[in-house]
């Protein structure tokens, strides 16, 4: 056996023998936290068939012959989406208030960022102080600002702006930059070299590198938004939720799966435009 087989398998079986010690370090950790979270899963295996008991009362009753009958026949779409004129509004006001936020949001964050990053040559009291913000604004969840904020402001949808806002700048200038630390240097210093001011370094080095994943970020936090949205408006914050959690008290079963139905089709429309618009703007 010659000097690189024996390495070779030196350095295999210390893998495997790493690999076993991490996974029985996991296994262990797994057990002890479920043990402190009282967590059984023979009481989940036994619950199962319960989960889908909801999913089956918010089912809407349809009948195939009556499917384009008017409003008033039960069974048909008509009467199943009764309340559409009401929903698709706040659908509409929900998409707003994501959009909105979304945006003002990815421009202060990516601000932000470039200040925040540990290879743009910032004082590293500012990068203290901002990564101590953006740590602060995110670790407070979206349903704790709207609560404050409806509080603050009254119901409506300036509370659910100001918290999806908030919640933003705080998770995408931590992620925007990181993305800039990750940059490639290289460009920078021959911009340096050549007498390039810190500000034509950003803009001609750094930013030609991160705005495919800012861009990534952005639309990827803009379904984030709508999502949370719906959440916040359970509180009062505007938008589709308020229906949602009207509908859910008043065991308006058949409006509950009509509103997360257009949930649903929302988000799945805001994914497929995000990856379109994502495609034209990083390929030109």
């Amino acid at each position: 056996m010659t000097d690189f087989e024996r390495y070779y398998q030196r350095i295999r079986s210390q893998q495997k023998r790493d690999s076993l010690l991490w996974s029985l370090l996991l296994v262990a950790l797994y057990l002890a936290a479920g043990k402190v979270a009282e967590f059984n899963l023979l009481t989940i295996w036994q619950s199962l068939p319960h989960f889908f008991d909801y999913l089956y009362e918010i089912m809407p009753v349809l009948h195939l012959p009556l499917l384009f009958a008017d409003g008033k026949t039960e069974g048909s779409l008509a009467y199943w989406g009764y309340r559409l004129h009401f929903q698709l509004p706040l659908i509409w006001e929900t998409i707003q208030l994501a959009l909105a936020s979304t945006i003002i949001s990815v421009f202060i964050a990516g601000i932000l960022a470039f200040f925040a990053a540990d290879n743009t040559q910032s004082p590293p009291g500012l990068r203290f102080a901002i990564r101590s913000l953006v740590a602060f604004l995110r670790t407070m969840p979206e349903l704790a600002w709207a609560v404050m904020f409806v509080m603050a402001f009254g119901i409506g949808a300036i509370p659910g702006f100001l918290a999806l806002a908030l919640h933003t700048v705080g998770s995408l200038t931590k992620l925007f930059y990181e993305a800039i630390e990750s940059a490639s240097d290289k460009p920078v210093r021959g911009l340096a070299a050549c007498g390039a001011s810190r500000l034509q370094r950003m803009r001609f080095a750094f930013w030609p590198q991160v705005k495919p994943l800012f861009l990534s970020y952005s639309f990827m936090r803009l379904e984030i938004n709508f999502r949370s949205s719906t959440i916040l408006g359970l509180v009062g914050a505007g938008g589709i939720g308020q229906e949602l959690m009207t509908n859910i008290k008043l065991d308006r079963f058949d409006q509950v799966s009509i509103t997360m139905l257009l949930i649903i089709i929302v988000v799945s429309l805001l994914d497929t435009l995000s990856g379109w618009l994502r495609r034209r703007v990083v390929e030109g």
